[in-house]
C-alpha cells in the first residue's frame, strides 16, 4: 500500500486528521495554556508512522512523568498534563520520535 485511502493507514489503523491534512514535518504546535494550572494541553503532529515519546522534565533536568511513548500513525494529536501533584515553577516539554527532538518551556503558577 503506497496511498492510504478514506483515512485508513495500509495496516487498518484510522489516522487522526485535522483539516483533512497530515502534517509535513514533526511539530510541537501548541502548548495551551501557557503558563497553566494545573492543566495543560499539548498538540503535536506526525507526519509519518514513528514511535513518539512525549516527556515532561522539570527544571533540574529530572524526568517528571512519560506523557506519551507509543507509535503513532501520521496526523495531529493532543494530550493533556495534569500537574495538580507537582509544585510550581518552570517544566518542559519534550518530544522525541525517529530523528527529531524539540523541547519547550511549559510555567506552571498555583
Amino acid at each position: 500500500c503506497i496511498y492510504p485511502e478514506n483515512n485508513y493507514d495500509c495496516n487498518g489503523n484510522q489516522l487522526s486528521l485535522c483539516n483533512d491534512l497530515i502534517p509535513q514535518e514533526y511539530s510541537i504546535d501548541q502548548i495551551y495554556p501557557n503558563p497553566f494550572n494545573p492543566i495543560t494541553n499539548i498538540s503535536y503532529g506526525i507526519p509519518e508512522l514513528s514511535n513518539v515519546q512525549i516527556i515532561i522534565y522539570d527544571l533540574k533536568g529530572s524526568k517528571v512523568v512519560t506523557l506519551i511513548n507509543e507509535s503513532k500513525t501520521p496526523g495531529y494529536y493532543s494530550i493533556s498534563w495534569n500537574a495538580d501533584n507537582h509544585p510550581s515553577g518552570m517544566y518542559f516539554v519534550k518530544m522525541i520520535s525517529d530523528e527529531y527532538i524539540s523541547t519547550q518551556k511549559l510555567i506552571l503558577i498555583k
